[in-house]
């Protein structure tokens, strides 16, 4: 029992990291990013090959949030940046646009082909946890999906960046009168989303296939995340991950065949019921 609700937190760590991105760019720009699940697969790929030229798993770790960072800046300013003052239908089929444009690249330079990143040194193994053998590597997905979600509540709350970014979500033009460069507070939001993305697609990669198209597979389950959280809600991104994490473990072990109807289920019933999510904060708040 204990080694399936392990299980069940490190997959809701593994979406947290990705839902969390996806969370804070909506509630920060009011952008449903589409295109989040292949920055993830980008981030899976460029980790992979960090290691193949480096041989360091944690260079692999560190350097691909950095560089999807990077890209994830320019995407902003070059193409979601104009589209602030148009309709939300601009927005998403510009990110749709990006998934394609995305995929096509890793094909170009990767090939269709799986790519296999392996376990680090220290992390292939398992250890007993009351009575029951975990592995290694997802007490370290569990321990990161800790250490983020604690970093992003320090970057909101406790400080001035923090600050700035909850003002410009709710009171921009009071933000640009204080003299505060708006666009660059979304500029930095949006490349830290994508950098999360990344990062789990990095941490992603020793333990599922590296290839094109995982972005769609587990975007699916981080939309439910983010819609049962609540739109724009990091408190309600982690409980929700939690939750769906350990429905899928306990329903891997009891009704495998029925795991997907379950969650999908929950999903319509929650849209029907409580739309602005399970654990949403009250009205306008959204970090």
């Amino acid at each position: 029992m204990i080694g399936t609700i392990l299980i069940g937190l490190s997959v809701a760590m593994l979406l947290f990291l990705l839902a969390a991105g996806l969370t804070l760019i909506f509630g920060m720009l009011g952008v449903i990013n589409f295109a989040h699940g292949a920055l993830y697969m980008l981030g899976a790929f460029v980790a992979f090959e960090v290691y193949n030229q480096t041989q360091s798993f944690c260079a692999a770790l560190l350097l691909a949030p950095i560089l999807i960072a990077f890209l994830g800046a320019v995407i902003e300013f070059f193409l979601l940046r104009p589209l602030y003052d148009r309709d939300h239908v601009e927005q998403l089929l510009m990110t749709f646009g990006l998934i394609l444009i995305l995929e096509e690249a890793v094909r170009l330079i990767w090939g269709l082909g799986y790519r296999d990143l392996p376990l680090p040194q220290g992390f292939d193994g398992s250890i007993p946890v009351m009575g029951s053998d975990v592995a290694v590597y997802r007490i370290f997905l569990l321990a990161t999906g800790v250490a983020v979600g604690a970093g992003l509540f320090w970057l909101i709350e406790r400080t001035r960046l923090g600050m700035v970014l909850r003002a410009a979500m709710s009171h921009p033009a009071m933000v640009r009168a204080l003299g505060i460069r708006v666009d660059r507070v979304r500029t930095v939001v949006f490349a830290l989303g994508a950098a999360l993305a990344a990062l789990a697609g990095a941490v992603a990669a020793p333990v599922l296939p590296v290839q094109v198209g995982m972005g769609f597979t587990i975007i699916v389950d981080c939309f439910v995340v983010v819609i049962l959280g609540g739109l724009g809600n990091i408190r309600g991104a982690i409980a929700a991950a939690i939750f769906l994490g350990l429905l899928q473990a306990f329903g891997q072990h009891f009704f495998p065949a029925w795991i997907e109807v379950v969650t999908y289920t929950t999903l319509i019933l929650v849209l029907l019921i409580r739309p602005q999510g399970l654990f949403s904060l009250s009205a306008g708040r959204k970090a």
